[in-house]
């Protein structure tokens, strides 16, 4: 058949064009142009038809509307958190905003060390040159136990104040993180106004788990002590055995309540509870996450502690071999000064690193309670609503965090 026949359907009617055919020319008078055909199938003349041209699948295709991920106005996306992003947002957190982070904890670490050696070295130069004065004398030994007192006495104030400024900063920390979650970057006086009346309730919790801490090893020192007195012949093998049993039960201790008491500091900065009420809170929270929170913050100080020996290794090393290198035929003022020049050094690199981690570690715990909140409680959303509040120019907004 050719393509100026016609063709029949099978049950017989009038002839129509091939379906495949050339459009026939329009008929004399018939309208053309734009607007000449009115729809599909439309007449081109009498009796004259044009195929109509097969649908595309994507005009039956269902309309769907776009995905659009979750608002990241800042530090974490606003959502459920990933391990990557819990194990990166402290180290963005680091570079974004420096300042209160790196530079509040460089600052105050460096200022512990300058008053350690002032403290300590000033009670040691007064206890030796009072045991030097008072050899010759019958009570030199007297003498000497009490300077060697005085000494372990000095030592513990550096202790104590590490202690209440370790939990300072870990106050400071949580709130540098929560604002740049919500996309804000503060200054050091605006995180001290935020933290004023929490920061140091941050502080008399880390005084009091450290107390709590060394309660338990005199314990468990006394107990072995105990056992080695009255255990006769017997009594070293029993109390190194207990004293084995006790390690490791104050280390599985210290494990449990370190993780279910972890997010304590960041409840009461940012919900500006008590400390018995923050305890309460963490310990609700880290239900049905007790291993998910602690296996990260083990990796954390895993990954710090490799960190911290790559970087302080080669410096010890250089330090040890400087007085061979430079100093060969040992010439005593040579070797001294390239010794102090060393030392100086190891400190420097030391305080350096330990304010990043301080930093990474406060960090981490912040991010661990913000996504068990997210999870939990929606917080997500309450963040999501302030952001956009905020940036449609509302003012005096209620903190996000401080509604539980």
């Amino acid at each position: 058949m050719t393509d100026d026949q016609q063709w029949q359907s099978p049950g017989g009617g009038a002839p129509v064009p091939p379906p495949y055919a050339p459009a026939p020319p329009p008929a004399a008078g018939a309208p053309q142009g734009p607007g000449a055909q009115q729809g599909p199938g439309a007449q081109q003349g009498a009796g004259q038809w044009m195929p109509q041209q097969a649908p595309s699948p994507q005009q039956f295709a269902p309309q769907q509307a776009g995905w659009a991920p979750p608002p990241k106005p800042g530090l974490i996306p606003l959502r459920p958190l990933d391990f990557g992003t819990i194990l990166g947002a402290p180290y963005q957190a680091l570079r974004r905003n420096p300042r209160p982070t790196f530079g509040i904890s460089l600052l105050i670490q460096g200022g512990l060390l300058f008053l350690t050696l002032l403290v300590v070295g000033l009670a040691t130069w007064f206890s030796v040159s009072r045991i030097d004065f008072a050899s010759t004398s019958a009570d030199a030994d007297e003498i000497a136990a009490g300077s060697i007192a005085t000494i372990l006495l000095s030592s513990l104030i550096p202790v104590g104040l590490s202690i209440v400024a370790t939990g300072f900063l870990q106050g400071i920390l949580v709130l540098e993180v929560s604002r740049q979650s919500l996309g804000e970057k503060l200054r050091f006086p605006q995180l001290w106004a935020m933290a004023k009346g929490r920061v140091w309730a941050v502080a008399g919790y880390t005084v009091l788990l450290t107390l709590a801490i060394l309660l338990g090893i005199g314990i468990a020192a006394g107990i072995v002590v105990g056992a080695v007195a009255l255990g006769g012949d017997a009594g070293i093998g029993v109390g190194v055995a207990l004293g084995i049993l006790l390690v490791l039960g104050l280390i599985v201790l210290y494990a449990f309540l370190g993780t279910k008491l972890a997010f304590v500091p960041s409840v009461i900065m940012l919900e500006r509870t008590t400390i018995r009420q923050a305890m309460a809170r963490s310990w609700a929270l880290t239900n049905r996450s007790f291993w998910k929170t602690l296996g990260i913050l083990l990796l954390v100080a895993l990954i710090i502690n490799i960190a911290t020996s790559i970087v302080t290794a080669p410096v010890q090393l250089l330090v040890s071999f400087l007085p061979v290198m430079f100093a060969p035929t040992g010439e005593e003022t040579t070797m001294l000064v390239l010794l102090g020049l060393g030392y100086l050094v190891l400190v420097v690199v030391t305080l350096v690193v330990s304010a990043i981690a301080l930093v990474i570690q406060s960090a981490t715990t912040a991010l661990l309670y913000i996504d068990q909140r997210i999870r939990k409680e929606g917080l997500d959303l309450e963040l999501a609503r302030f952001v956009e509040a905020k940036q449609s120019g509302a003012l005096d907004l209620p903190d996000p965090y401080a509604t539980a």
